[in-house]
């Protein structure tokens, strides 16, 4: 499978992603950690992809989703931005609902 194709299947196949630097245990750049804190507040699982053990998908997911930077959250494959923007929607309320509808029901 290409690298184009396993990006688009990752964000298929999981209603909330996030492509960071590090772990959501260990987050290795502040910015990831940040977005990983603000989903941990809102208590949902989601999926992660390490960008640096992945340099095909660091090199090409800018490219497929238009956005330069690191890390990128994507919503029921829709990408809802990078930190500034996640942050900003985190202060407004307006994030939690999106993940929540989007996030895996529990049985």
């Amino acid at each position: 499978m290409d690298i184009e194709a396993l990006i688009k299947q990752q964000i298929a196949e999981n209603p909330v992603i996030l492509y960071m630097k590090g772990t959501p245990q260990f987050p290795q750049c502040g910015f990831s950690a940040r977005v990983v804190e603000a989903m941990t507040q809102i208590g949902e699982p989601f999926a992660y992809v390490n960008i640096l053990e992945n340099p095909e998908i660091r090199a090409t997911l800018p490219k497929i989703a238009n956005w330069p930077t690191f890390p990128q959250l994507w919503v029921k494959g829709e990408l809802i931005g990078g930190c500034d923007i996640v942050m900003e929607m985190m202060q407004k309320n307006e994030l939690a609902p999106i993940v929540k509808e989007a996030a895996p029901k529990k049985d």
